[in-house]
């Protein structure tokens, strides 16, 4: 059985992407899935003094054995100031340092919404174009605008066209696992 680690990447206890994200894990099938919490791996803020002083943090450390545990990847992605949050990016400061390939060349589904109409486009579109590049796999990506209308936490993705297109990117991902 494949397993699949996924995430809202903010640190929010009350994260719509962390819903969103355990959401599109529960429409997969045939997978042992791991839900991180970014809470869980909070570290200083990453600088190469610190690296040099202390060497890698021990919390990027578990992050990334829990990364290599994984056949794929669904993350959900917080847009602040159309950009990642500092939590996630924070993470990903520290464990970029451990090897050259992050996601280990797996698939991702890579993901983004918010209570407004564009739906974290912009920082969904920076997490596609960075990781598009750098993995040697297949990387999808969907974004749900203005998540109090269109999710419901008993139904899913309420809007049938935005249900369609999600599920479509899933099956793709799903298939290559």
């Amino acid at each position: 059985m494949k397993k699949i680690v996924a995430f809202g990447a903010s640190s929010s206890k009350n994260s719509i992407n962390k819903k969103f994200a355990i959401y599109a894990t529960s429409q997969l099938s045939k997978v042992v899935v791991e839900v991180l919490d970014l809470n869980d791996y909070e570290m200083p803020i990453f600088s190469v003094d610190k690296e040099v002083e202390n060497g890698i943090h021990p919390l990027a450390v578990n992050f990334k054995e829990k990364l290599k545990t994984a056949d794929g990847f669904i993350i959900s992605f917080a847009e602040h100031n159309g950009a990642y949050s500092a939590a996630y990016k924070n993470i990903y400061d520290w464990v970029s340092r451990i090897e050259k390939s992050f996601w280990g060349d797996k698939p991702l589904f890579l993901m983004a919404t918010s209570t407004g109409a564009k739906g974290g486009k912009s920082v969904l579109k920076m997490a596609f174009k960075r990781y598009n590049f750098a993995n040697d796999n297949d990387v999808f990506q969907f974004s749900l605008p203005s998540f109090q209308t269109t999710f419901s936490e008993e139904i899913g993705i309420v809007d049938e066209e935005l249900n369609s297109e999600f599920l479509e990117k899933l099956r793709k991902f799903e298939n290559i696992l």
